[in-house]
């Protein structure tokens, strides 16, 4: 049985290859895996698409294991003896962490959100993209419950054959999307058993067309909710969870990202208003970038402009930085406080135009054929994370066990004739 699967594969590889749909690729000095695709079973592939985030705690009880986690990822903070320090900060951090949670409704909503967007999305994907379905979404997030080494077992234990790992971070970072990826190439480089999946990623979509409608439809929205004679005068701020300067100082791509989303929103919008990119949640002594969305605020205020709309430009759903931190502590107290009409606009959370995106950006991704963005090929010019380079490398890859929609019929109907006929 071995040796007719690996006939299989290998008839399966070069009817491909000879239509010139896989490229092939030299693989380096770190784990890829081997040959997969268990080819006796022939139903059509189902694809599952593993959407990325951070995550955040559902309950209070969580809190304290969400911050011990985010503070031992390397990938996200570096810290002197990480080991040592990490648990003592998340222990100092948990009360008053939880007390922020317990304002805004006792936990995160981005699990609700995410399960909301993957439903729709998927939905929409087996009317628009029968070749490739069915589809099945599965949540991976970084800190908390699911997990994604957990997902990422789950979609093996379900056989998915085609897997998508979709960034749920439009523009891509080395603490965020790159923690993901790192997130999976590790699970796979320590997990012993071959993968059935044929991996790919959607690395970033800072400018897809379902991200930029769904802001300026909000961002329409909430202008509207100025008194008139304000609403030509208000300043909009596009507030972005900010980075380490240093990271930027590596290469990191992600404030060029944001600000392709900020540009393209603008445009969309007509640039009916002044606006500027800021930085939100700033952590620990070293410098971030800035301006800082609140002494942004507090700077425009003083220079007589009290009208101002906040969007988070770099969330796909609400969470504590737009529940607490845009709302709480600046729209209400700091507006309250210095005088100023300060309202936010919504994140995508389940916007109809949002999640048709979202749909839309995989099929298009499945189409292309591809296993990453050319620029997920690329490290950071001054990259000091060994790991990066090995992930990038395990998904380029991955290449050569990709299938493109119009040709998977065909290849397995190859398949099941050699079988047939053995």
């Amino acid at each position: 049985m071995a040796t007719l699967r690996r006939q299989i594969f290998d008839v399966m590889l070069r009817h491909c290859v000879g239509s010139s749909l896989i490229k092939t690729v030299v693989p380096g000095g770190s784990y890829h895996g081997s040959k997969r695709f268990s080819s006796s079973d022939n139903r059509k592939p189902k694809t599952g698409i593993l959407m990325l985030n951070m995550g955040g705690p559902e309950t209070l009880d969580d809190v304290h294991s969400f911050l011990y986690n985010l503070f031992m990822d390397k990938d996200l903070i570096q810290l002197p003896a990480q080991e040592r320090l990490a648990p003592i900060i998340a222990k100092r951090r948990t009360p008053r962490i939880q007390q922020q949670y317990h304002e805004i409704g006792g936990g995160s909503p981005i699990k609700k959100w995410t399960t909301l967007q993957g439903q729709g999305m998927v939905e929409i994907l087996d009317r628009i993209s029968p070749e490739t379905a069915p589809h099945k979404f599965y949540i991976g997030f970084r800190y908390v419950n699911p997990l994604t080494e957990d997902a990422l077992e789950q979609m093996e234990k379900d056989g998915v054959k085609r897997g998508v790992a979709f960034t749920q971070y439009p523009q891509y970072s080395c603490a965020t999307t790159g923690s993901s990826f790192n997130a999976i190439y590790r699970h796979y480089h320590k997990r012993g058993v071959v993968s059935q999946v044929a991996w790919s990623v959607i690395d970033r979509w800072p400018t897809h067309p379902g991200l930029i409608q769904t802001h300026v439809q909000h961002i329409r929205e909430e202008l509207l909710k100025f008194p008139q004679k304000d609403r030509d005068d208000v300043v909009i701020l596009f507030s972005a969870h900010s980075l380490p300067q240093r990271s930027q100082d590596r290469g990191d791509p992600y404030t060029t990202e944001v600000a392709s989303t900020v540009t393209a929103v603008m445009n969309a919008l007509g640039n009916t208003h002044p606006y500027r990119l800021v930085w939100q949640s700033k952590v620990g002594p070293l410098k971030w970038l800035e301006p800082q969305t609140e002494e942004a605020i507090e700077s425009f205020i003083k220079q007589g402009k009290k009208n101002i709309l906040l969007v988070p430009i770099a969330f796909t759903s609400d969470h504590i930085e737009t529940l607490f931190e845009l709302d709480l502590e600046y729209a209400k107290e700091l507006g309250e406080k210095l005088g100023a009409n300060i309202k936010r606009s919504a994140a995508p959370n389940g916007n109809p135009v949002f999640i048709e995106g979202l749909a839309n950006l995989v099929k298009e991704h499945l189409e292309s054929g591809r296993s990453c963005s050319t620029q997920n090929t690329l490290r950071c010019p001054k990259c000091t994370n060994a790991v990066c380079g090995k992930m990038k490398e395990f998904f380029v890859h991955q290449q050569r066990y990709i299938v493109k929609p119009d040709r998977i019929e065909s290849s397995e109907t190859a398949a099941k004739k050699i079988a047939q006929s053995a």
